[in-house]
């Protein structure tokens, strides 16, 4: 098993920052992609961004892209999601999710939220 466990999240007001980092333990985190999703109340939960294995490659979904940037650090086994000019919208529980093999994200963690106010 992989536990994540996140954290960095907060109430900020629009046009403001946050920084969120999410940490593995129990498996070897370098052989995963790393992503983080968000879920809005009353929505279901959506892609934001992922990272590979080997940093080489990030991906963001369309409403974050220039915000948003995606990093690990797999000596301290963290991914990190950088979040600048946050607009209401991005109000959500952000959870951070480890795949290995398929296109199936095998391990979450619990969340955390994140609150924009305008």
């Amino acid at each position: 098993q992989m536990q994540l466990v996140e954290s960095g999240g907060g109430l900020v007001q629009a046009g403001g920052s946050l920084r969120l980092s999410c940490t593995a333990s129990g498996r070897t985190f370098s052989r995963y992609v790393m992503a983080w999703f968000r879920q809005a109340p009353g929505k279901e939960r959506e892609f934001v961004a992922r990272i590979s294995q080997t940093v080489t490659n990030t991906y963001y979904t369309d409403s974050v892209k220039g915000r948003f940037t995606i990093s690990r650090d797999n000596a301290k086994n963290t991914v990190y999601l950088q979040m600048n000019g946050l607009k209401p919208e991005d109000t959500a529980v952000y959870y951070c999710a480890a795949r290995i093999d398929s296109q199936v994200y095998n391990y979450w963690g619990q969340g955390t939220q994140v609150t924009v106010s305008s």
